[in-house]
């Protein structure tokens, strides 16, 4: 309140006034608890600059960036085409906004998109019911585990095979909340529930479909072990790759979540992303963030409210099932956006492009010395046995192609419908050049 007089206004007796109502004597006793020297007096700003000048540094700054023609790394953010028109609808100035729509009556539109995103996202995974978006698919990963747990099952189960980044958000949350996370071995780059017992205190067994490696799960044979040891079944899934797999809800999973930002969101650094969740009706009660649902006012007109939304700012706060208190409805609406402007065959193109391409990659790589680790079917990453990781990638990057992620046993590689083939031969000749 005391700094935000920009937005906030207030006098110097509001001010005293307010310190006086709460026991402090000065504004530096507000900031006690902050180690001395974590505080500064003043900001050591240099003098202002003109809007040329400004201009100038901003972009001499950008420069720096390194921008690669050609990207065979995915690893959980993957570069797609994104149709002219999705950036053309969400840029236009009455759409341009995130927040939160408090108030039905004058909301209406931001509603709607988010009811569609709703809809397509059910559509996509086969699921009953979805909410309005959480923050990243880490994000709806670990909140997805504190869905499952009850006073008897505290216990999640989650594959090593998994995003590494995703456990240890999961980790984050367990620690907070208290619930035991166990990893489930991978046998061959596959999660393997043989070598763990489900005990009487599972809660749930969260698998990523396809997984880190790119290598598609048995996910029915994985739901129906969770299901018999009384526990929930959750699945973390690529949306592209849904286009062409079976469905979360055909595998038998409770929950299905995942990273959205394949669905038409740049890769912009690492975000802003989008986490989707979609549920089973039983469990749609559970749902972090928000739903909205579908309505007729007295007059018999279609209108969309938000219903069930079980957060912290709703509700008792020892109530809420989670803490997640903002939502991502741009990244939202600019998936929903984008699944409209691909339909259903648009993606089923987009997917199937990515899984031959990768295919013939991989085959192709194979020829020059770097065969797959792993056996069995993948999407459209896979890791190749590698000698000297650094010697190829740094080969390539020296011919502006972004080489595939470094990883224990070998190159994470991925492709995408964006690489040609001409493009991936460029790569195949100079790795084999390396080699």
């Amino acid at each position: 309140m005391f700094f935000m007089g920009t937005y906030v206004p207030n006098t110097a007796s509001q001010q005293q006034a307010m310190l006086a109502a709460i026991g402090a004597g000065a504004v530096e006793e507000l900031f006690a608890a902050v180690p001395r020297e974590m505080l500064v007096d003043r900001l050591d700003l240099p003098e202002g600059l003109s809007e040329l000048s400004v201009r100038q540094k901003v972009s001499a700054m950008a420069a720096k960036n390194r921008v690669y023609p050609t990207v065979l790394r995915g690893a959980g953010s993957y570069r797609h085409f994104i149709p002219a028109v999705v950036k053309s609808v969400t840029g236009r100035e009455e759409l341009v906004t995130a927040y939160t729509p408090y108030q039905a009556e004058i909301s209406q539109g931001i509603l709607q998109s988010i009811f569609e995103y709703q809809t397509m996202i059910c559509a996509l995974t086969g699921m009953d019911v979805s909410n309005a978006s959480v923050y990243d698919g880490g994000t709806a990963a670990a909140e997805a585990l504190a869905m499952c747990r009850d006073r008897k099952r505290g216990r999640a189960y989650v594959s090593a095979c998994a995003d590494p980044q995703v456990i240890e958000t999961m980790r984050t949350y367990c620690f907070g909340s208290g619930m035991a996370l166990e990893l489930i071995p991978e046998r061959d780059g596959r999660t393997d529930l043989s070598a763990v017992s489900l005990g009487a205190d599972a809660a749930c067994v969260y698998i990523a479909q396809p997984n880190y490696y790119g290598n598609i799960e048995d996910a029915r044979a994985i739901g129906e072990a969770a299901h018999a040891a009384g526990a929930k079944f959750i699945m973390g899934c690529n949306p592209i790759a849904l286009a062409v797999m079976e469905t979360p809800a055909a595998c038998g999973a409770d929950i299905a979540v995942g990273e959205a930002q394949p669905l038409g969101l740049d890769v912009a650094f690492g975000g802003p992303y989008l986490g989707y969740m979609a549920a089973t009706k039983a469990m749609f009660r559970k749902l972090p963030g928000r739903i909205v649902g579908q309505t007729h006012d007295t007059e018999g007109n279609t209108g969309y409210v938000l219903t069930l939304t079980a957060r912290e700012q709703h509700i008792r706060r020892e109530k809420a099932s989670s803490n997640i208190c903002s939502n991502q409805a741009l990244c939202a609406f600019t998936a929903g956006v984008y699944m409209s402007a691909m339909g259903a065959d648009g993606l089923r193109q987009a997917a199937a492009l990515c899984m031959s391409k990768a295919h013939y990659f991989a085959g192709e790589l194979e020829k020059t010395g770097l065969p797959r680790v792993h056996t069995g079917e993948y999407f459209h990453e896979f890791v190749t046995r590698c000698g000297d990781p650094a010697k190829i990638l740094k080969a390539l990057d020296e011919n502006g192609i972004l080489g595939g992620l470094p990883v224990k046993d070998g190159i994470l590689w991925c492709v995408t419908e964006l690489v040609t083939r001409e493009e991936l031969d460029r790569a195949v000749s100079i790795i084999k050049e390396v080699c």
